[in-house]
């Protein structure tokens, strides 16, 4: 039985190819790179997942202001 995946693993496996090709298109867009040159070497060296959840935190803070 350890073999069989659930709808759960299928749903959790879409769901990780979706973020993974979201994260891919925010890093390639010219408001993200913008936005990484303004930070400092420190957050530079983060994860790009780090990143782009800094990058989403903050546009979304912006917007919702």
């Amino acid at each position: 039985m350890a073999g069989m995946k659930t709808s759960k693993d299928y749903e959790f496996s879409a769901n990780a190819e979706i973020w993974n090709n979201l994260k891919s298109a925010i890093a390639a867009s010219s408001g993200f790179k913008r936005w990484l040159l303004e930070r400092d070497t420190q957050f530079q060296k983060l994860r790009l997942e780090e990143q782009v959840q800094g990058y989403l935190r903050e546009t979304l803070e912006t917007l919702a202001y």
